[in-house]
């Protein structure tokens, strides 16, 4: 590695690092006044305060970070152009290219980063998060958060569900299978789907088979439209139903969507959002080449105020087109492949004719 290399790293490492910890400090901030009446209402120790926000901290980074990237990719080239030095690197045979060749490669590690962030430590610190508001603060019974082939018991009864939709508040393919105190088989409910109503879980087309607890012979069997099951839980039990995925990683989402197009429901969501765990980390190179331009193009010009304000305006604009495209995904009006990645697609597009029509 080159002077030069090394020291467009060292300043391009410093702001983003700066950047970085400005932004997760005012998320954090924003988080804790929304969340500090819960704390406060329930008594909760301090430990538990910085437990829960730790917990958080993975999935702050993982959307700050393309942000961050952006404003360290604009200050450094502008703050270069602006002191010269810029000029003085492409006067000593230093073109533009090599110029921008270390921050791409950063930003592509950092791509890198932010995918291992998503795949493997913000779904965790998601559900522990959860975990402690739900249960620790809270004092409710640990949510079950799994979304298919999930073993629980309640009271006498073992429940076995199959998949659980949270966008119909709905639990698919359910078997309860009720035991004596011996532990002995004495009934099995049978139900392709129930519902959360009047505060009791109703069965649809319920088939009930009752057995002898001792032969284990079946001894009578009936089918009704409406059953109402003895659970005692509530959706929220259920931390699932909420219909929000963050806590699934894209390998989740995967068997989860073939799984229910194959039991003919309705994966749109699901899978919008496999793809933009995929599309997401690429958000961080795009803001990379987004950045170079406008830099150049500003850097006489630039000052503090005036590249935080750009960076933020930028990634507020990539944010809010990302976020309306992937809504048109959610209600079918896009493929879910291409609500995912239209955003990165326009960016990079952008970024690609402005660096075109960027002056060597």
């Amino acid at each position: 590695m080159t002077i030069i290399n090394r020291y467009l790293l060292t300043t391009f490492i410093r702001i983003t690092m700066l950047a970085l910890g400005v932004f997760v400090g005012i998320y954090l901030l924003v988080d804790f006044f929304e969340k500090v009446d819960d704390f406060l209402e329930y008594k909760a120790p301090i430990s538990l305060y910085l437990y829960y926000f730790s917990s958080k901290l993975p999935l702050i980074i993982s959307q700050v970070l393309p942000l961050t990237i952006l404003m360290g990719v604009f200050m450094t080239l502008g703050g270069f152009s602006k002191s010269n030095e810029l000029t003085a690197m492409r006067a000593g045979g230093i073109s533009l290219f090599n110029i921008i060749t270390p921050l791409i490669l950063a930003a592509t590690l950092m791509t890198g980063i932010h995918f291992t962030l998503n795949e493997y430590i913000v779904p965790a610190g998601i559900r522990n998060a959860t975990y402690i508001l739900h249960t620790e603060v809270k004092g409710k019974a640990a949510a079950l958060t799994k979304r298919d082939n999930l073993w629980f018991r309640d009271q006498n009864a073992l429940y076995h569900i199959n998949l659980i939709i949270p966008e119909s508040g709905s639990i698919n393919g359910v078997s309860v299978y009720q035991l004596n105190d011996e532990l002995q088989l004495r009934q099995r409910i049978e139900a392709k789907r129930i519902k959360f109503i009047d505060n009791q879980w109703i069965a649809d087309k319920a088939k009930i088979r009752s057995f002898d607890p001792f032969s284990g012979q079946l001894t009578a069997e009936r089918t009704e439209d409406k059953y109402a099951l003895a659970l005692d839980k509530t959706p929220d039990d259920f931390g699932a139903v909420s219909g929000n995925n963050e806590e699934l990683n894209f390998n989740q989402l995967r068997v989860l969507s073939k799984k229910m197009q194959l039991e003919g429901l309705d994966a749109t969501r699901y899978r919008v959002d496999m793809y933009a765990r995929l599309a997401a980390p690429f958000a961080c190179l795009i803001m990379a080449f987004v950045a170079i331009p406008f830099a150049l193009q500003t850097s006489r010009n630039i000052n503090l105020a005036l590249g935080i304000s750009i960076s933020v305006l930028i990634g507020v604009a990539f944010y809010i087109i990302q976020s309306t495209l992937m809504a048109f995904g959610y209600s079918g009006l896009l493929p879910p492949f291409i609500a995912a990645w239209s955003a990165n697609i326009i960016f990079s597009l952008l970024s690609g004719f402005l660096i075109l029509s960027t002056r060597e």
